[in-house]
């Protein structure tokens, strides 16, 4: 059982639901996942074989995590936008944030004041919506 104490108040029970959700869902390609807040994030689990230590990957997210917060102004206006009554246009409220890139990709998922990131090796997208998913059900919960 996790005991540690997590810098945005995450309870440890619910940062082990989101690394077991994710990685059910992603299995070996995932590289990392990241819970964060506004002000505050936690690393809740990086691959074996990427950084030396826990330090290094909180340098290195920390970088990501400083972008992506964004999303928590962005997701009310892509929901709005995405449920304007415009009949047959509309794409329907926003669910989660798929970032490609040369070797990976950056999923970010938002619920509340709660945000989360997963990193993956390159992968089949359609493994991104069954995990996200799962973190959705653990941060809703």
């Amino acid at each position: 059982m996790n005991d540690r104490q997590y810098r945005t108040g995450v309870a440890p029970a619910t940062a082990n639901e989101l690394v077991s959700a994710a990685r059910t869902g992603l299995g070996d390609t995932l590289r990392s996942i990241v819970h964060f807040t506004p002000a505050e994030f936690d690393v809740l689990y990086v691959r074996g074989d990427l950084y030396g230590d826990p330090e290094a990957a909180r340098d290195a997210k920390s970088r990501l995590v400083a972008i992506e917060r964004s999303g928590f102004a962005e997701k009310p206006l892509r929901t709005a936008i995405g449920e304007e009554s415009l009949g047959r246009t509309s794409v329907g409220p926003y669910r989660f944030t798929v970032r490609f890139h040369d070797d990976g990709f950056v999923v970010r998922l938002i619920e509340g004041d709660s945000g989360v990131l997963l990193t993956t090796d390159e992968m089949d997208v359609r493994a991104f919506e069954e995990a996200a998913v799962a973190v959705r059900g653990v941060l809703s919960a």
